[in-house]
């Protein structure tokens, strides 16, 4: 019931929910603007995310660690006496909400840029939104996706990516299995623009190794863990193979692991990035005695170095800042109970996106435009996140990052993956 009132007036509108945090008083409301998104206090960014459904997890904790670092830097002054707000949306991972959320943020909010969207079904779909209205010169700054539709033509001029791609990813995981004499690979993927997304790095892949998927499996985005994926597991075990490579939502991937374990479908089950790792692992640790057996053989990629690695600056940075300020959506936003962690991988790639954004703020200068946003991402020449990698843009250079990382479980956590032969050899 908290937040009833105002949720009806924002439902009313046609949206799934909004929050400005950090709300100015009444004198400050009428702030001179400077420029689309900017007054003489505050720099304004539009955010659409999934805080709700089950994928609510990736949106929450993505937002908390961008979150982490923007009350740091609001904290100690903001940036050039500009604080960092964010006007806040909820669309549940579904494109019609991010659609129109995304238009009232350009057209009514008036924001200054597009930050820390989730999801490929949810941008795939705001990009032509995005490309229609170039002339209002909003970008789209580093998305929860590894997509390509903002990554190549026509739509990659609209948005600016800071972590490694899905192909990357799919291609890593590939040549390890190959590695190791796994030649028999089979996907499980969501039946949509993301796990085709994924589906295509797998095939791409496994056919420069002179290889094909020996099976597939889909399911619908939406996916509760309570179902049952029975079905696609035994599609897939009777293609024998093994090892599967899924791309979807840690929901339905967790479901998956479950029923392939219990069916005694016995192979490395390896996940993407966006899976989201801890509500993945916090799901298939809920049978605490067959806990182990769900995750002995899982793999997860990563685009950002462990939360646990104390030696990477970043993550020590993160890490302090996280305790400090343990950043919490709007209430108005959680419709659904969600208990959030102290670390994450998607909360320390939230972290690592704003450190980036406030960078680029920051080389505006006192005088903050749409129209020179493409420039200051542009001077951005081997910047050091603190994680070991440099960070680079440029015309045709519109990703930042370019590692991939590789994690298991081990008591209880996702740990870095040091020896692919020891843990996964045939």
């Amino acid at each position: 019931m908290r937040g009833q009132l105002t949720r009806r007036a924002l439902l009313q509108g046609g949206l799934a929910g909004a929050w400005l945090l950090a709300p100015r008083a009444a004198a400050q409301a009428g702030a001179t603007t400077l420029g689309a998104g900017v007054t003489a206090t505050e720099i304004t960014l539009g955010v659409s995310a999934a805080f709700s459904g089950p994928s609510r997890g990736l949106g929450i904790e993505l937002y908390r660690g961008a979150m982490a670092y923007f009350t740091e830097v609001n904290n100690n002054g903001g940036i050039g006496g500009r604080r960092i707000e964010l006007r806040v949306y909820d669309d549940g991972y579904q494109p019609d909400p991010a659609v129109r959320n995304t238009l009232r943020l350009m057209l009514e909010d008036e924001v200054f840029l597009l930050f820390g969207y989730v999801g490929t079904p949810t941008v795939t779909r705001v990009l032509p939104v995005l490309k229609k209205f170039q002339d209002r010169n909003t970008y789209l700054f580093f998305p929860f996706t590894g997509a390509q539709p903002q990554r190549q033509p026509p739509y990659g001029d609209f948005a600016f990516n800071l972590r490694a791609s899905y192909a990357q990813e799919t291609k890593g995981l590939v040549d390890n299995f190959v590695g190791l004499g796994r030649r028999r690979i089979a996907v499980f993927y969501q039946a949509d623009a993301y796990g085709r997304s994924g589906w295509a790095g797998v095939r791409a892949a496994l056919r420069q190794h002179g290889e094909q998927m020996v099976g597939e499996a889909t399911y619908r985005r939406g996916q509760k863990f309570t179902g049952s994926l029975r079905p696609q597991v035994e599609m897939l075990k009777k293609a024998a193979p093994e090892a599967i490579i899924c791309v979807g939502a840690y929901a339905a991937c967790a479901a998956f692991v479950r029923d392939a374990v219990d069916l005694g479908l016995k192979v490395p089950i390896a996940n993407l990035s966006f899976v989201g790792s801890e509500n993945l692992l916090s799901l298939l640790s809920e049978d605490y005695e067959r806990s182990h057996q769900y995750t002995d053989l899982l793999v997860n990629s990563q685009v950002v170095p462990s939360y646990e690695d104390v030696s990477i600056p970043a993550v020590n940075e993160y890490r302090e800042l996280m305790q400090r300020h343990n950043p919490q959506p709007p209430e108005i936003l959680l419709k659904e109970e969600y208990i959030s962690f102290l670390y994450s991988f998607t909360s320390l790639e939230g972290f690592l996106n704003a450190k980036l954004m406030v960078e680029i703020l920051r080389r505006l200068g006192d005088d903050p435009s749409r129209q020179r946003l493409e420039s200051a991402v542009f001077s951005v020449q081997d910047f050091d996140l603190g994680i070991g990698e440099q960070v680079s843009f440029g015309p045709d250079r519109r990703q930042g990052l370019q590692r991939v990382y590789y994690t298991v479980v081990n008591t209880g956590r996702f740990v870095s993956l040091d020896d692919w032969q020891a843990k996964f050899s045939l």
